[in-house]
């Protein structure tokens, strides 16, 4: 006899997107599917298309759940430019699959509501805190601070940085900020 499995899951959309940031820890986003995913979290393969649509909306999910994770460091940080810097090479360390989905676009639907609100919130609290510190207009200071910290996190997570830089990332991230912020 088959025992069906009932619908109700508790929070499927969460366990779905939590599945997902597995999925992408274990191979990245290219080996994410929906079926495999229902798998995982114990229900119909039919299950994540009724909370998502596809992958696209499932990446965009994540995409946007990514965005709200950093613009809440990024105000933990407090006013500090170190710091801020510091907590978005420490969230992309911690959430590396929402990363590395955050900044491909092509991956997701870029013009959704929910992800142009989180991105824009975390987009503010960088261009506030650098304008802060430099007492200048955001703009060009904020991409500078960004593309720095960005650049340092995408390097570390690949493993690229040689290995006098040290095996914490926040205190190695600080180093670097702080010599070209002083």
């Amino acid at each position: 006899m088959t025992q069906s499995r009932p619908y109700h899951h508790g929070d499927l959309r969460r366990a779905l997107l939590d599945a997902a940031v597995e999925v992408m820890a274990e191979s990245g986003p290219a080996a994410l599917s929906l079926r495999d995913l229902a798998r995982r979290a114990g229900v119909s393969h039919a299950a994540p298309a009724h909370h998502f649509g596809d992958k696209a909306g499932l990446l965009t999910a994540l995409a946007a759940q990514g965005f709200t994770l950093l613009a809440d460091a990024l105000a933990n940080a407090g006013d500090d430019l170190i710091d801020t810097g510091v907590a978005y090479v420490g969230f992309a360390v911690r959430h590396r699959a929402h990363f590395e989905v955050m900044f491909r676009p092509d991956l997701y639907r870029a013009d959704d509501p929910e992800v142009v609100a989180a991105r824009t919130r975390a987009g503010e609290l960088l261009r506030t805190g650098v304008s802060r510190r430099t007492g200048r207009g955001p703009d060009v200071d904020a991409l500078a601070a960004w593309s720095i910290v960005h650049g340092f996190a995408t390097l570390w997570l690949s493993g690229a940085l040689p290995p006098r830089v040290g095996p914490d990332p926040e205190a190695a991230a600080r180093t670097v900020i702080s010599g070209l912020f002083p």
